[in-house]
């Protein structure tokens, strides 16, 4: 489910992520995955190609370049990612991260874990 807030007037968005303290711009809960190592080379939807070491992620409608924050709701800890890819291509998903980012999240064993989503600043 998707809780969205206003939008800013400016939905363009620098390379580096904001600093943490931002206002939240929507809110989605549901299951995160992570990319597994045969995509390691492959271009993304936008073009960029997938680096494992990178803080990226799938999701199937947010802009390319937005930065949202994913809070693991097993363990609290939360990483930034930035949206570069389209997916998760598994209806029960809501997005798919980065090894990096799973490692953040310390979700590697699990596999798929119950996550919060935050909008913290849209990309183009």
């Amino acid at each position: 489910m998707l809780y969205a807030g206003c939008l800013p007037a400016s939905r363009g968005g620098g390379a580096s992520p904001p600093t943490s303290g931002g206002n939240v711009l929507a809110v989605e809960q549901g299951n995160a995955s992570y990319y597994g190592d045969e995509f390691v080379g492959r271009r993304t939807a936008n073009g960029d190609i997938y680096r494992r070491e990178e803080l990226t992620a799938a999701h199937r409608t947010f802009p390319f370049g937005t930065f949202v924050r994913v809070v693991n709701l097993r363990n609290g800890r939360d990483v930034m990612v930035r949206i570069n890819d389209r997916g998760p291509h598994v209806a029960s998903r809501i997005v798919d991260l980065s090894r990096r980012a799973a490692e953040e999240l310390d979700m590697i064993r699990d596999g798929v874990v119950p996550v919060r989503v935050e909008v913290m600043r849209w990309g183009n």
